[in-house]
């Protein structure tokens, strides 16, 4: 009796809480062609912006050189690379919102495909959190926006 009272508790005052919903940290997208494809579909949308690409991450091809390093038996990705990217104006009008803002640039979109999914590409990004004032709030939904947009357009 007295674990469930502890149990009631815990949960009443929100130190024992469910895992948050994906949707509320992150997006993603799933593009029905191949991982060459979509990659370079997504290079394309970001620079067609007029936005330079400040680097590119080999997420996958690191994890497949170090797993043996570190005993690990299963391939997670067939190909995985992450776009470190930031746009000029909305960069700029999110850290004049708050200075403190600059922890959300670069804006990051993962690219990747899962082994035995054959022409099934993911597209996710982290949402940024809409904190501060209403001018930060705002300039901060730009930022989800602006890489929703490139998503999207990669997407359809």
């Amino acid at each position: 009796m007295r674990k469930y009272i502890v149990l009631v508790l815990l949960l009443c005052s929100g130190i024992l809480q469910a895992a948050p919903d994906r949707d509320s940290y992150m997006r993603m997208y799933v593009v029905n062609n191949s991982y060459e494809f979509v990659r370079d579909d997504l290079e394309l949308a970001i620079t067609g912006r007029g936005i330079k690409i400040n680097n590119i991450s080999h997420i996958g091809a690191m994890l497949a050189r170090t797993g043996k390093d570190v005993g690990a038996k299963k391939k997670v990705f067939e190909h995985a690379e992450a776009f470190e990217f930031c746009s000029a104006t909305v960069s700029r009008a999110t850290m004049e919102a708050d200075p403190h803002n600059i922890v959300f640039c670069p804006y990051i979109i993962a690219v990747y495909s899962l082994p035995g999914e054959k022409n099934k590409t993911y597209l996710s990004f982290r949402r940024p959190t809409l904190v501060g004032d209403k001018a930060s709030r705002t300039s901060l939904q730009k930022v989800e926006d602006l890489m929703k947009s490139i998503v999207e357009e990669v997407a359809q």
